[in-house]
């Protein structure tokens, strides 16, 4: 799966654009900034929006090529991002550190017990009061060309939300029909879930 995406970012231009994702944004403006951590962050358009707002972020993503593409983002915006190249699946998050943690069209297998696990390691990185910022492809995505896989098992819900969330107080959980317009391969309608925790 590395090789697939190191395929994919290699391309000059930013396959899902420069400018942050529109869910994101709206969450993360509303908060003062501390430490963000950011999964499956690929090119660097959250990570260095949030640094840019004043935000400690640590990104995290399997993909080297997407780790050069994110740091010259990053120094074209004179900002500072930390960028890590990791399963995160087998990565050790440290406890009680981030303020917020953002989860962006992440691509997971709901059947494997990897998945739980790393929801439970992300619950358990959030600070109290520290804040979960989700937006994923939901399970009636399977269809539509605007994005993300076309496999029920790595699309989401909102009862996988609850399950995987059990503990933290849901401040928005919505499934959400959206015109998605982000680079080349984020574009039409589409169907997402949008989801605000607390801890």
């Amino acid at each position: 799966m590395t090789n697939f995406w190191n395929e994919r970012y290699s391309v000059k231009d930013y396959i899902y654009g420069t400018k942050p994702n529109q869910f994101f944004k709206e969450q993360i403006d509303k908060l003062k900034p501390g430490k963000l951590l950011l999964i499956g962050e690929g090119e660097g358009r959250n990570a260095v929006y949030a640094a840019k707002l004043g935000w400690q972020v640590d990104s995290i993503d399997s993909s080297s090529v997407a780790k050069e593409k994110a740091l010259n983002l990053a120094k074209q915006n004179t900002v500072r991002i930390n960028y890590e190249t990791a399963d995160i699946h087998t990565h050790n998050f440290p406890p009680n550190t981030y303020d917020a943690i953002g989860i962006i069209f992440l691509h997971i297998n709901e059947n494997q017990i990897e998945s739980e696990i790393l929801y439970k390691k992300l619950n358990d990185s959030l600070k109290i009061q520290g804040k979960i910022i989700l937006e994923l492809f939901s399970k009636n995505q399977l269809g539509k060309n605007s994005g993300g896989p076309q496999d029920l098992s790595m699309l989401c819900s909102i009862e996988l939300i609850r399950k995987y969330f059990p503990k933290l107080k849901h401040e928005i959980l919505n499934e959400e029909t959206i015109n998605l317009a982000e680079g080349n391969f984020h574009q039409g309608e589409a169907s997402v879930i949008r989801y605000v925790g607390v801890k």
